[in-house]
């Protein structure tokens, strides 16, 4: 009863979390209905072989035997190009039934490489044997052109999905603690009443999780609801901004989605409320007789540990990360969850900087007002430290994601940019076949390098199949010459037949070695190293020869002109030559900005979906945190108001808070962004890759400015009415 009647009557101090779990639920919600049509997308006819009950295509895994614990085991991997159906399998398989045949174009590599069989499928599998993969019914899909298509983009739709669902929560958790947490501080009095009046500290602390309970139940089945009709709506988004494919949609009969966003939902409720209900239960009676607004113990011994031990936790395991595995800093899944324990830690501290930063930020503030400001903003340390919490949240992953995306694109812009000399480069379209020879025309005044992409895969430490991307060179001399890769040991133009470059990534990087290597159609081979560049961003991938190419073509010639010849008239000729060989010219610059490494699409789709998620919960948390302490302050600003001053004035002090407490929150955030971002930094300068640092300033001005707006309104809508 205590509880309904507590619910009845502080409706309005509890609205914020309100929101704050609903608008998690609905998020998780939409999310997960989204993971589940990734998880089973809807099936879809054949395209190329729509009207054959068989397909027979050529073989494209390779298959190795490692060791797994005290035996082995057969792991494989997708090979850069697929096995053709060789003629005699073909002729055998027209004496079953009509063959239609396919062909390699799309791949980039000649012959054909599946056949639709008019047979029964026990024939054709007798016929077959182990030579190629039959494929029957929906498995006849693996060999249309959209396939893989397809199912790289369902792969990126469920990790970009399943970042923004764990991040949600993240955020969700953080903003309900806060919010509750500042609900208990503004009820000591309340709390030391019922003390006074006979109340155990279990019974004020049932009072707060009841509460609770009731506020996640109600705001778990409105946010399922939101969840469901948003779901749709982030469909359509996914699709229109190109990273779900066409045929995406929401899954009909699906409820998991829905048990675990609600349940999530109750779970969030309860954990945000936890911790207050035990600094609840420990409010004496003597907290009733207290009329001061200053703040006093605002950071017990407990939050000090918990605080300092995050802090070490996330500064130590950037440091370790740097030291030891560099590369792993670089990667999208761990520069968007490392910020996570820095945002808590500061967050946990904040009381504790509080004080500091404001009397820094307050510095500037003239005048009695500033003085005001300054100070009620210093001594009302729960206030503004859960004012700032929401905005420190938000800056932090805007500056945090944003800029440590935006750092390892232009870190890759730029190692792309070292590693060619060329002038121009000549692109053909992947199975065109491109010709070194599309140059001719320029004479003795360029130098010419054609090149194929392929892969090499290699065992690593006994136990996984690695694949590596590869450049396959067709002269070594000329490529030499175009080309300026970071080499740390050995020489490129030492490469031939019998040999290989590798970068520092790989197990066996020294000079001199001979490592086991599977070229990009699966032939194994045995090659000695002869050169190793540096490890880089992840882009510095392999070198050989056109012998090991593993059934790649020539996809680019890249040309430098020589020294005081006629650029125009080189680019002249190469145009003319191209136009018949079915290639595109472009100079290197256009080349580079074409094909410049950037953050991915459904990256910044995702991280933008984050941000705009943290960037609501910010405004709410700012809105409703404002409002109570406003609503909390009547006593105090009116002996404002008796001791002279006007109700603009008394509308400037408030407002000028209200600043100084997102501006906290800022300081506090860059300073986590600061520290991302230097690690980010320090692991590309570790990887021997160029340095710089890419800052967010526009999206992260846009979450100031928005928090900005949201407390002027709040606030000084609040005061306007009383």
């Amino acid at each position: 009863m205590l509880t309904l009647a507590s619910l009845r009557t502080r409706w309005a101090a509890l609205i914020g979390s309100f929101v704050a779990v609903a608008l998690g639920v609905g998020v998780m919600t939409a999310m997960g209905l989204g993971l589940a049509a990734t998880l089973d997308p809807p099936a879809r006819a054949p395209e190329r072989f729509g009207s054959s009950p068989v397909v027979v295509a050529g073989l494209d895994r390779l298959t190795v035997e490692v060791r797994r614990g005290p035996g082995t085991a057969r792991v494989s991997q997708k090979l850069a190009y697929p096995h053709p159906v060789d003629e005699r399998l073909l002729a055998e398989l027209r004496k079953l039934g009509p063959v239609t045949m396919g062909s390699q174009e799309e791949i980039g590599a000649a012959g054909v490489d599946a056949a639709g069989v008019d047979a029964a499928v026990a024939d054709v599998r007798a016929v077959v044997g182990d030579r190629a993969r039959v494929l029957t019914s929906d498995a006849r899909r693996r060999v249309d052109p959209s396939y893989e298509r397809d199912a790289e983009a369902l792969v990126a739709v469920n990790s970009l999905l399943g970042t923004a669902g764990g991040v949600t929560t993240f955020v969700s958790v953080f903003v309900t603690a806060s919010t509750f947490a500042f609900v208990v501080a503004l009820r000591r009095r309340e709390f030391g009443l019922l003390r006074m009046a006979g109340a155990t500290p279990g019974q004020v602390r049932r009072l707060l999780l009841g509460e609770a309970v009731a506020v996640g139940v109600v705001a778990s089945g409105a946010g399922c609801a939101l969840g469901a009709w948003g779901a749709p709506v982030l469909v359509r988004a996914l699709v229109d901004g190109g990273v779900a494919p066409t045929w995406f949609a929401v899954p009909g009969a699906v409820v998991w989605p829905y048990h675990v966003a609600f349940w999530t939902g109750v779970s969030v409720a309860l954990a945000g409320a936890w911790v207050a209900a035990r600094r609840a239960g420990r409010i004496g009676p003597v907290e009733a007789l207290r009329e001061a607004s200053v703040d006093t113990g605002v950071l017990p011994l407990s939050r000090r540990v918990i605080g300092a031990v995050l802090l070490a936790g996330g500064l130590g395991l950037l440091a370790w990360k740097v030291g030891t595995d560099p590369a792993e800093l670089l990667k999208r899944k761990t520069y968007t969850t490392q910020p996570m324990l820095l945002i808590t830690a500061a967050a946990a501290l904040a009381p504790l900087l509080v004080r500091p930063v404001v009397r820094l930020v307050g510095a500037v503030l003239p005048g009695a007002a500033g003085l005001l400001i300054r100070e009620n903003a210093a001594t009302s340390v729960r206030r503004t430290a859960a004012v700032a919490a929401p905005v420190l949240v938000t800056v932090a992953l805007a500056g945090s994601l944003l800029g440590a995306a935006g750092t390892v694109a232009q870190a890759k812009g730029a190692e792309a940019e070292a590693r060619t000399r060329a002038d121009f480069v000549v692109t053909g379209e992947p199975g065109g076949g491109l010709r070194t020879d599309v140059a001719r025309g320029t004479g003795a005044t360029a130098t010419v390098a054609g090149s194929a992409s392929t892969a090499v895969y290699v065992v690593e430490e006994g136990s996984a199949l690695v694949r590596s991307d590869a450049r396959a060179v067709a002269d070594v001399a000329a490529f030499a010459s175009v080309a300026r890769l970071p080499v740390v040991a050995g020489d490129v133009r030492d490469l031939d037949d019998r040999s290989i470059v590798v970068n520092e990534e790989w197990e066996r990087h020294e000079v001199g070695q001979s490592v086991r290597v599977w070229l990009g159609d699966g032939r194994p081979v045995r090659l000695r190293i002869v050169a190793v560049l540096a490890r880089g961003t992840g882009d510095n991938g392999a070198y050989v020869t056109a012998a090991n190419a593993g059934g790649a073509v020539v996809d680019r010639v890249e040309v430098r002109v020589g020294s005081g010849a006629d650029r125009a008239g080189v680019a002249a000729a190469l145009e003319g030559a191209a136009a018949g060989a079915g290639g595109t010219v472009r100079s290197a610059e256009e080349w580079l900005a074409a094909n410049r490494p950037g953050t991915k699409a459904h990256t910044r789709l995702g991280f933008l979906v984050v941000l705009g998620i943290a960037l609501v919960y910010a405004g709410i948390a700012l809105a409703g945190t404002l409002l109570m302490a406003t609503s909390a302050r009547g006593a105090e600003l009116r002996s404002l108001r008796l001791a002279g001053a006007t109700r603009g004035q008394v509308r400037v002090v408030v407002v000028g808070e209200a600043l100084v407490a997102v501006l906290v929150g800022v300081v506090l955030g860059v300073a986590v962004t600061a520290v991302n971002l230097a690690g980010v930094v320090g692991a590309l300068g570790m990887v021997s890759a160029p340095v710089g640092v890419a800052v967010p300033w526009e999206a992260a001005g846009a979450c100031v400015g928005v928090c900005g707006v949201v407390a002027v309104v709040a606030v000084a809508g609040a005061v306007g009415r009383r």
